[in-house]
């Protein structure tokens, strides 16, 4: 394994994948600009599909339901 290789793990499966802020793998990483760990930091697609469905979760928990309307007379 060479260095390059262990930082783009590092970046994408230790960190990302583990819901570590890009912003703070930037700094483990030394970066001074994210786009440059962007690079290393290559997001997976299942991580994608997590991160969606966990949107949609929070949504849907979010909306509000007829019942806990309260009318007052």
């Amino acid at each position: 394994m060479t260095f390059h290789i262990a930082r783009h793990t590092f970046a994408t499966a230790i960190t990302l994948s583990n819901d570590v802020p890009i912003e703070t793998v930037s700094k483990l990483l030394d970066h001074t600009k994210l786009s440059t760990t962007q690079v290393y930091a290559k997001v997976v697609a299942k991580k994608v599909g997590e991160d969606m469905q966990n949107s949609m979760d929070v949504m849907k928990s979010k909306r509000k339901k007829p019942t806990d309307v309260r009318v007052i007379p």
